[in-house]
This record gives structure tokens, C-alpha cells and sequence, in this order.
């Protein structure tokens, strides 16, 4: 039994849906119907009912789902109480946050001279893992998130990035609309990899009456930009400015392909035990909201 399957089990009995577990924990459906199942094997139990239209906890679940949700809490507290208590701040993020986190690393450093700020480089799943245990004191991602383990601070909201291949119908345009691009395919990993992508393109395109014709789906071993090479009618979304010289990076008109970028910190914001150095934390929250401008 892991800790992690315990997680998810957690999370799929709190919406009853492996589906909805997945989206809100940015993980595949399979991987996290794999680890129940394999929780389900080491104990012996069948823990979850599933058909294919409902998910329902067994009698043995029922008894498991508190002495878990126990576990979890226990397991967050021994992370928080052995971390070592110095004038120590950590956030985590991907390099392509770098350049906004260290320009506000830098202005809080300035006001704070005696603590030290690191920036710490780890994906998704393990940035929301390390605000939970302690091992970070704020990660940065794009999206929301909903899990009543950490506060969710909004940043700001980037565009993102429309990629054509030079040789595209739209590529000379400085800007498109979504109407322009509802003929051509949309080049997309598949939606279990990329749920926020794939939700932020459906909403856009629905809010203006249109549906977006997707094209295969980019494999796992493959990147958009580079299928973009190949499929020279195709476009895609990417959060940067594409730097190959044979793509060309395209801004939508409407403004509808906007994406939220969020701090999460531990804890809930109601929570009183108000963990070691937040007045810093706070600090590096408002100096990153000023580096992504207003948020609208």
C-alpha cells in the first residue's frame, strides 16, 4: 500500500468519478484507475464499484475512506514537522516561469536580505505534491486547481501563443480569430495529458459558437511544434513563442485563448497555524502578481 493510491482513492470517492479525480489532479484516467486497483489488490478488497456510467464505494471503502484521509493528513504533518525551520523560501515552478520568478525573487530579496529564496525546478504533479508535504513554500502553475489541501492565490492571465507552420495559410497574419481557425486541424496531445489545454480551446471556441476541428493526436514521443512541420495546414497552442525558425507564433484577436497562472501555498486560507516565514511568502505572491501585470 503507497501513500499515492491512497490519494487516489481519496480523490476519486470525493467526486465519485475516476474521470473528475483525474482532470482536477492533472493525471491520466488510466494511471489513477491503475493505482486503485492496485491498492484494491494489496488489501484483498474491492474498494470502489464501477460501470460505465457510475462509481460507487463499497462497504469496505466506506470503512477505509476515513482511516485514509487520516493518513494523508498524518503523512503531511510528519513532512511539515521534520522540515528543517530556517530563513529558507522555496518555490517551484518549470522553466517557463524562470524569467517572471526570478525578477520577483530578486525584488523580494531586496526588502528580506536575510532569507534565502530558491527556485526549484519539478513538473506538475510534484510541484503540488511538494506545497502539500512542505517540501515548497509556493509552486506555480497555469490553471486552477481544487484541492482543499492548499489556497489558491490567482497571478495573472497570459495568451496563449496560436503556432503555424510558415508555409500556413495564416502564417503571414499578426493576429487571427477563432473563426479563422475553425477550418483548419488542431494539433493537440491527447486530452488525458493535456486536460487544461484541451478546456481552455473547447470554452474558447464554444463562447463564440464554434467547435474546433482537432486533428490526430499529437503522440506521446512527438511534439506539437514539430508535427506543425509536417502538417503545414495544422495549428496548435503553446504557452511561449515558438523559437523554431520554421513555425510562426500568431496572437487570437478575441482575447478568448487566455490561461490563469495561480501561487498555491499549503493549507487553507481559513486555517490559523500560519506555517514559518509567510510574511515573506506573501511578500513573493504580490511581487509575482506585479510581474504578470494586471489580472483580468
Amino acid at each position: 500500500m503507497e501513500i499515492r493510491q491512497l490519494t487516489y482513492f481519496v480523490a476519486v470517492c470525493g467526486d465519485l468519478s475516476f474521470s473528475r479525480a483525474a482532470e482536477r489532479l492533472y493525471m491520466s484516467q488510466s494511471a489513477i484507475s491503475h493505482q486503485v486497483a492496485r491498492l484494491e489488490r494489496d488489501l484483498g478488497v474491492t474498494l470502489l464499484e464501477r460501470s460505465t456510467r457510475s462509481v460507487t464505494i463499497t462497504d469496505a471503502g466506506r470503512r477505509l475512506l476515513p482511516v485514509a484521509e487520516q493518513i494523508l493528513a498524518l503523512t503531511d504533518r510528519a513532512y511539515a514537522v521534520v522540515r528543517e525551520r530556517t530563513s529558507r523560501i522555496r518555490l517551484a515552478a518549470n522553466m517557463s516561469f524562470a524569467e517572471r520568478a526570478l525578477a520577483a525573487i530578486s525584488d523580494v530579496r531586496d526588502e528580506h536580505t536575510e532569507v534565502e529564496i530558491e527556485f526549484v525546478l519539478k513538473d506538475f504533479t510534484q510541484r503540488v505534491d511538494a506545497v502539500v508535504s512542505g517540501d515548497v513554500d509556493i509552486a506555480l502553475i497555469r490553471g486552477d486547481l481544487d484541492d482543499h489541501r492548499v489556497t489558491v492565490h490567482p497571478l495573472w492571465v497570459e495568451d496563449l501563443v496560436v503556432a503555424v507552420a510558415k508555409r500556413h495559410p495564416l502564417a503571414r497574419n499578426d493576429t487571427v480569430t477563432l473563426d479563422d481557425l475553425a477550418p483548419y486541424p488542431l494539433l493537440l496531445p491527447p486530452r488525458r495529458q493535456q486536460v487544461l489545454l484541451h478546456g481552455i480551446v473547447e470554452s474558447a471556441f464554444a463562447a463564440a459558437g464554434l467547435t474546433p476541428r482537432y486533428g490526430d493526436p499529437v503522440p506521446s514521443d512527438h511534439t506539437a511544434t514539430l508535427e506543425l512541420v509536417n502538417r503545414p495546414d495544422a495549428w496548435t497552442v503553446l504557452y511561449d513563442e515558438p523559437h523554431a525558425q520554421a513555425l510562426a507564433g500568431l496572437r487570437e484577436s478575441s482575447g478568448r485563448l487566455r490561461v490563469p497562472v495561480c501561487g498555491i501555498v499549503r493549507g487553507r486560507a481559513s486555517d490559523r497555524r500560519r506555517p514559518s516565514g509567510e510574511p515573506v511568502v506573501d511578500d513573493l505572491l504580490q511581487a509575482l502578481r506585479r510581474t504578470g501585470g494586471e489580472l483580468t
